[in-house]
């Protein structure tokens, strides 16, 4: 089995329905078997393509995410679960249709509810900032409690709050601008093929070109 087809059938299910597809519904798609789907899911997520669960399930296939994690993202009749706040101010960029789009959230510090008119034009408006707690070189030791943790709050003072209530250390903070320059390229081609990843080199430039640097970013 094609694994390329196989990544693009789950990236097209994820864009189009907001949920991730089922093993039978990929094999009956594909014409292969469910043991085929299964394999192929396995090199996929080997490959930082997919992150899955308990009997080969679907968890993450950034940007997009079977499971909540914070955030909603809606645009016309599609309801997504945001995985982070990257990827949910990355998802109006990458998704045909999707812009705009109203991501929702609430402060993980003071429960404040929050919700921005995401577009591909311009940053929204806001004084909210977007907190990131794992290092870039540690994300995917556990994508999703790497994603859980990348969450936008009212201000630094609930970050701070936040903080000292979970006793996490500080991790990198970025306002609503730099998190939508970070996001609206970061997936570009996901639902097109051939993809290929980011090499790190090219990874590093991206961060770079909007304005982020430092240890945290591993540059």
């Amino acid at each position: 089995m094609d694994t390329e087809e196989l990544r693009l059938a789950v990236y097209r299910s994820f864009a189009a329905t907001g949920r991730a597809p089922g093993h039978d519904r990929l094999a009956a798609e594909l014409g292969v078997t469910a043991p085929e789907i299964r394999a192929g899911l396995r090199r996929l997520a080997d490959a930082r393509h997919l992150a899955l669960g308990p009997d080969d399930t679907i968890v993450m296939a950034h940007p997009f995410s079977a499971v909540p994690l914070g955030f909603s993202v809606m645009a016309g009749a599609t309801l997504w679960f945001g995985g982070c706040a990257w990827d949910s101010f990355a998802l109006p960029h990458l998704v045909p249709g999707a812009d705009p789009a109203l991501v929702a959230t609430t402060c993980p510090a003071c429960g404040r509810a929050h919700a921005w008119t995401v577009t591909r034009q311009a940053p929204p408006a806001g004084e909210q900032v977007a907190h990131f707690l794992v290092p870039a070189a540690r994300m995917w030791q556990d994508v999703v409690h790497t994603c859980a943790h990348q969450r936008l709050f009212c201000s630094t003072d609930c970050v701070d709050d936040w903080l000292a209530a979970t006793g996490n250390p500080r991790g990198a903070v970025l306002d609503l601008a730099t998190l939508w320059r970070l996001a609206a390229h970061w997936y570009e081609g996901r639902l097109g093929s051939p993809y290929t990843r980011r090499e790190p080199a090219e990874a590093a430039d991206h961060l770079r070109s909007v304005g982020l640097s430092g240890e945290f970013w591993g540059l």
